[in-house]
């Protein structure tokens, strides 16, 4: 990609968007609609939770080794394979609902892109588009996430219809039995489920939909009453360890547990059939003032790291944060906000740019820190920073 920008730069082509993660979301924040802008971009409360999560990586600093022939883009494998998944490079889009409010194109485009770079896709549960659509363009290496809602009727099937539409994992979402405090949302007094986005899944979903007296195509009223109804199934407060052994019954994908940031929950629900956990805080979007998620990693990957594999949620903004994740004992890494905001900028190509400029900066990254494969990388490539 480097190399391409620049001979496009003998002829004076510039790129279209920034080449930032920070870069792209100033452009958003001018360009989508405040409202988008705010659902996106908005974490609890003061929001200390979000800023913690990129201040984390602050705290390391990359050692760089000289004279190893890695270098040479055809020196370097970024390949890895995580939960059964071959991916070219360890990363994934983190499951983000409600595209539509960014691009009419939503899920789809984005899946699209993740599968033309070779690298895996999360789909949300709260995704704009359903479930087959987006496995039909998405290729192989996608995973579904569950918002696991409080009517296991309804959780069964939509984990049945991601196997069927060809999903490679499930990855269940722990830390959301309901919405944080979200000051941007509430100041504009924006829930955008109540206006019937993001709810594509549970509209067709037969199950849902058998819980409803109307199709909620018939009308005004009708859509309004598959609303409520989603209202008051979304989110389970009654979910603990043990309720893994139930989506076994209903699933052979390898299952993954997103939201655990201390080792004992960690601990608990690898001992209750998880073969994974993505150490998250949800972007900083739950829980104003919690444990940075790179803070997280270490001490699980510590607790479960021989037994599952781990993913880190929740900061990653650059190449060196995911050189940064995988020393710590990530196996890979969710992306999150920056390809949002692309998307919203350019549609697919967008997204696709987004996730271009951090694989390609992780592989930059990776060559002149000196390291040919991911498997080198350990806790020796860092030093902390002090004060």
């Amino acid at each position: 990609m480097q190399n391409e920008i620049y001979l496009s730069g003998v002829g004076g082509a510039r790129p279209e968007l920034p080449m930032t993660a920070a870069g792209l979301e100033k452009l958003a924040a001018t360009t989508l609609s405040p409202e988008a802008f705010a659902y996106i971009a908005g974490s609890a409360s003061s929001e200390r939770t979000a800023a913690a999560n990129l201040a984390a990586f602050e705290r390391h600093s990359i050692v760089p080794r000289m004279l190893r022939g890695t270098a040479a883009p055809d020196a370097r494998d970024l390949s890895v394979e995580v939960l059964g998944t071959r991916l070219a490079a360890p990363v994934l889009t983190a499951p983000v609902g409600v595209l539509e409010l960014v691009h009419p194109n939503a899920e789809l485009a984005v899946g699209e892109a993740a599968d033309e770079l070779g690298i895996g896709s999360v789909l949300s549960t709260a995704s704009s588009t359903p479930i087959e659509e987006v496995g039909a363009v998405s290729g192989e290496n996608w995973w579904y996430q569950l918002y696991w809602p409080a009517d296991d009727e309804v959780a069964q099937s939509l984990v049945r219809r991601a196997e069927a539409a060809g999903a490679k994992a499930i990855v269940v979402t722990a830390d959301t039995p309901g919405m944080g405090w979200r000051p941007r949302d509430l100041e504009m007094g924006h829930l955008p489920f109540l206006q019937g986005k993001g709810i594509a899944n549970y509209l067709t979903d037969p199950v849902f939909r058998s819980r409803l007296s109307t199709a909620p195509e018939e009308s005004a009223e009708a859509m309004q009453m598959a609303v409520l109804t989603w209202v008051s199934m979304f989110g389970n407060h009654t979910l603990r360890p043990s309720d893994l052994t139930r989506l076994r019954e209903w699933t052979d994908l390898p299952i993954a547990v997103k939201g655990i940031v201390h080792p004992d929950d960690a601990r608990a629900v690898v001992d209750a059939g998880a073969s994974g956990v993505v150490v998250s805080n949800h972007g900083g979007r739950q829980v104003d003032g919690a444990i940075a998620a790179l803070d997280a990693l270490a001490p699980v990957a510590a607790a479960v790291g021989e037994r599952a594999d781990v993913l880190l949620d929740s900061g990653i903004r650059c190449g060196a944060d995911v050189l940064t994740a995988l020393a710590l004992g990530a196996d890979a890494v969710l992306y999150g906000r920056p390809w949002v905001y692309g998307l919203g900028l350019a549609g697919k190509a967008g997204a696709r740019h987004a996730l271009r400029i951090l694989l390609a900066d992780f592989d930059l990254t990776l060559g002149l820190a000196g390291f040919a494969n991911i498997a080198e990388i350990d806790t020796s490539t860092l030093r902390a920073v002090s004060g």
